[in-house]
């Protein structure tokens, strides 16, 4: 069924996508309720309901340049002071959160493909392709469909199925925290959280001149547009006759690893001047806001039950295992729960989406060194995706 709103009209997407973003982040600051959900949740489910009542479409150029352009500048924004030296001693345990995390993934997927390989044709490939993605997000998804090769009807049910639990899992990841079981339970590493109903407290009026706009994006611009031609240079140079040289070629020229690595480099070494600009980490914000709304849209929930049921059932089945492991097993090595959530939405949805729960909670000391970690899912998730993706197609 066509949407009201057709997928070429940019003008009309564009002004929704703003709009719906300044909405989700007015009411998380005004009213409680909606700052216990937080923005970001807002802004997905929104996006998500207004694209299944086929008023916007779920495919468009717009998504597709927020995907391109408007993420790859918000995230050298929100790392403009991600000052290495400052964040050496949290990213350890971040990183630890993380391993404990990736482990539920794999564990989580081999369950769920013996659970229902009689049910799903290419249950290996499909596992595969969910091992990457839920050690790193969608990059790593991308790089196994490619490495893989499914059907595109799979794979289109898949990726659909993959944003709907997606959103969900969010919902849960974001409302776990308020609980006070779990916080008894496990405890909180940040010291810095913002009390649920006040997010406005963090977001307060700072002084931002004119030429901290300007620095701030064009840092980000010059940043951006550097890591991706590199990652063009560096995929002309590394050939992709084999496996290994596949697996190295995405590694290395992934351009939010390079974008990541040069960002962490000149806030380190320019930190004194770095430090002296302000707005960066509210336009990112901002920005990564508008990222939230294009991840709800392309869940069509018609579509997953006319293409791919039971894949939407592999999805949760490995979702949950993975929650579960990562609390159980990150208590036992004795990592807060703030550290685990963060650890766990970097795997399934990769260091924007951990980085922008971390915004949302107020968690601040755990900005960067779970963007680390995200990142580190890039070149981690990609390894287990090909070994649990081969192991299964020789069990299957």
């Amino acid at each position: 069924m066509n949407s009201i709103v057709s997928p070429d009209n940019t003008w009309y997407l564009w002004t929704f996508i703003v709009l719906w973003a300044s909405i989700s982040i007015l009411l998380e600051q005004k009213y409680k309720w909606a700052s216990r959900v937080t923005g970001a949740i807002i802004a997905l489910l929104g996006a998500m309901i207004f694209a299944n009542l086929n008023i916007i479409p779920t495919s468009s150029p717009v998504y597709d340049s927020v995907w391109n352009y408007v993420v790859p500048v918000a995230i050298p924004l929100l790392l403009l002071k991600a000052d290495i030296k400052k964040i050496k001693n949290e990213s350890g345990r971040m990183l630890g959160a993380f391993h404990v995390s990736a482990l539920g993934t794999v564990v989580g997927t081999f369950i769920s493909a013996f659970a229902l390989s009689a049910f799903i044709p290419y249950i290996a490939e499909i596992a595969g392709m969910m091992t990457g993605s839920y050690i790193g997000g969608g990059a790593n998804f991308v790089a196994m469909t490619s490495a893989f090769k499914t059907p595109e009807n799979i794979t289109n049910a898949t990726i659909v199925a993959d944003n709907l639990v997606m959103a969900v899992y969010f919902f849960i990841t974001m409302s776990i925290p308020s609980i006070m079981f779990f916080k008894k339970k496990w405890g909180m590493a940040s010291q810095d959280i913002v009390e649920e109903g006040s997010s406005a407290s963090y977001w307060t009026k700072k002084e931002i001149s004119l030429k901290d706009i300007a620095l701030s994006l064009a840092i980000a611009f010059v940043v951006a547009c550097v890591s991706n031609s590199l990652s063009e240079i560096i995929s002309t140079l590394i050939p992709d006759t084999n496996t290994i040289s596949s697996i190295l070629r995405s590694i290395l020229s992934n351009m939010y690893l390079i974008m990541t690595t040069l960002m962490i480099i000149i806030a380190t070494v320019f930190s004194k001047q770095l430090e002296e600009i302000n707005g960066a980490e509210e336009i990112g914000t901002f920005l990564i806001y508008l990222f939230f709304v294009v991840l709800g849209v392309p869940a069509s929930i018609s579509e997953i039950i006319k293409n791919g049921a039971f894949i939407l059932v592999f999805c949760i089945l490995a979702v949950i295992i993975h929650l579960v492991i990562t609390l159980l097993v990150g208590k036992v090595f004795k990592f807060k729960l703030d550290e685990l959530l963060l650890a766990s939405n970097a795997c399934i949805g990769g260091p924007t989406t951990a980085v922008a729960m971390a915004i949302a909670k107020g968690w601040n000391s755990l900005i960067v060194p779970t963007m680390l970690a995200g990142v580190w899912g890039y070149v981690l998730g990609n390894y287990a995706g090909i070994i649990v993706g081969n192991v299964l197609q020789m069990i299957f």
